[in-house]
C-alpha cells in the first residue's frame, strides 16, 4: 500500500456504531426535547437505566453532559432535574431563531427552486393533518421539518447548519404551544411560502419575523415562564 493510499485511509476512518453513552444521551435528550420528560422532572438514574435497558454508568455520563449543555440541573443532595427555562433564556433563543429564519426566508425567496417550494407545501399539508389528528409530536416534527426545509432553500449552507443547531431547543419551546398556535401557525406558513414562491424577499422576511414573534409571545402566555 502506497503512502498516498495510507494517508487517504487515515483521513477517512471506518464509521463505527455510536458508543452506548452517546446513544443514551440522545435518547434522554429526545425525551426532554419532546417534553415527555417535562421541565422540573426529577431524573432518577436507576429508573432511566431500567427504562432504557442499560446500566447506571452511561445514564450518569449522559446526565452530566446534559447538565453541561443546560438541559439538566444537577442539585447536590437532591439529584438531577430537567431544566426549567427562564423568560430570559426563552427570549434569547427565540430572538436568535428569528434572526436566522428571517434571513433564511429572505434568501429562500431569491433562491428557492420549484421542487423546494413544492416540498414546503407538502410539509404544510403534513402539519395540518397532524393537527387535525391532535398528534402534538407529529405537529412539532412537521414544524421543525418545514423550518429546516426553508433554511435549506435559502442556498446558504452555513445558515442552514446554524439553524439546525438550535432545532432541538426550538422544539422544546414549541411543544407547549403547538395546540394553542394551532391552524394559525400553518396559515402563516402558507403566506410565507406564497411570498417565497413569488420572489418577494422583503415580505418573506417580514412574515417570518411576525411568525416567530407570535410563537414567542404565545410561549410566554402559555407557560408563564419565570423572569430569571
Amino acid at each position: 500500500m502506497t503512502k498516498q493510499v495510507l494517508k487517504a485511509v487515515a483521513a477517512a476512518p471506518v464509521q463505527r456504531p455510536a458508543p452506548l453513552r452517546q446513544t443514551v444521551y440522545e435518547a434522554i435528550l429526545d425525551l426532554i426535547a419532546a417534553r415527555r420528560l417535562p421541565p422540573g422532572q426529577h431524573l432518577v438514574e436507576t429508573e432511566l437505566a431500567g427504562q432504557l435497558g442499560v446500566s447506571r454508568q452511561p445514564v450518569r455520563e449522559a446526565l452530566q453532559r446534559l447538565s453541561n449543555e443546560g438541559w439538566v440541573d444537577l442539585r447536590p443532595g437532591y439529584g438531577a432535574f430537567v431544566h426549567t427555562p427562564t423568560q430570559s433564556e426563552a427570549d434569547q433563543l427565540l430572538a436568535v431563531r428569528a434572526l436566522l429564519e428571517a434571513e433564511a426566508a429572505r434568501l429562500a425567496a431569491h433562491h428557492a427552486e420549484p421542487d423546494q417550494v413544492a416540498r414546503l407545501r407538502e410539509l404544510i399539508a403534513v402539519g395540518r393533518s397532524a393537527l387535525a389528528a391532535d398528534d402534538v409530536e407529529a405537529v412539532v416534527a412537521a414544524n421543525a421539518d418545514f423550518h429546516r426545509a426553508l433554511a435549506e432553500a435559502s442556498g446558504n449552507a452555513v445558515l442552514a447548519e446554524l439553524a439546525a443547531q438550535v432545532d432541538r431547543r426550538v422544539r422544546w419551546y414549541y411543544t407547549p404551544v403547538a395546540r394553542t398556535r394551532g391552524g394559525s401557525s400553518w396559515d402563516e406558513h402558507d403566506r410565507l411560502v406564497d411570498a417565497v414562491e413569488s420572489g418577494d424577499e422583503d415580505a418573506a422576511a417580514r412574515l417570518m419575523r411576525d411568525h416567530t414573534e407570535r410563537t414567542r409571545s404565545t410561549y410566554h402566555e402559555r407557560t408563564g415562564t419565570p423572569d430569571s
